[in-house]
């Protein structure tokens, strides 16, 4: 009989998305991943995720990846809460099988410092990009930049923002 191999239980992640409008429109801010990263090295993701230790909340987990990673001090009113997101994926990793299970709440976060205004956490992040986000949504539909970024959680986003600028 052939051993079926571990799949673990899901663990919990925060993704926090920074937002901004300049010139009319909504941009959204990418962290770039930093090259030596063993999963997805330099590819654009999430402006800022982690995982959540046992015992710890979603939101100050959330704020303190936030303050890691990009040096942004907020408070919890801040976030804006935006959905969950239940990831499901299996694939190979450094030769062998890799299950990973992750139930993310995902937040929003209006920001406007410049690229240059973040402190950013040089094991973690390589740089940091303000895009469009109706320009993000075009090319990770297309897949035309390097890129771990799921469509799902943009969607997620644009519920935030188009209920944000009808109000």
């Amino acid at each position: 009989m052939t051993a079926r191999p571990r799949i673990s239980k899901a663990y919990r992640t925060s993704h926090v998305w920074l937002l901004r409008v300049k010139d009319g429109r909504v941009q959204v801010l990418l962290q770039k991943r930093a090259d030596h990263k063993s999963a997805f090295p330099g590819c654009y993701d999430i402006s800022s995720a982690g995982h959540i230790p046992a015992g710890v909340d979603n939101i100050p987990s959330a704020l303190r990846e936030l303050k890691e990673e990009l040096g942004v001090t907020a408070d919890a009113e801040d976030l804006h809460y935006c959905g969950i997101r239940r990831i499901r994926y299996d694939d190979e990793f450094f030769g062998k099988e890799f299950h990973d299970r992750q139930v993310s709440k995902v937040y929003a976060l209006w920001n406007d410092t410049d690229e240059s205004g973040f402190d950013l956490q040089e094991e973690e992040v390589d740089s940091v990009l303000w895009m469009d986000f109706d320009e993000c949504v075009r090319c990770v539909r297309e897949n035309s930049f390097k890129h771990c970024i799921v469509m799902e959680e943009l969607m997620l986003l644009k519920d935030h923002i188009d209920s944000r600028l009808t109000k």
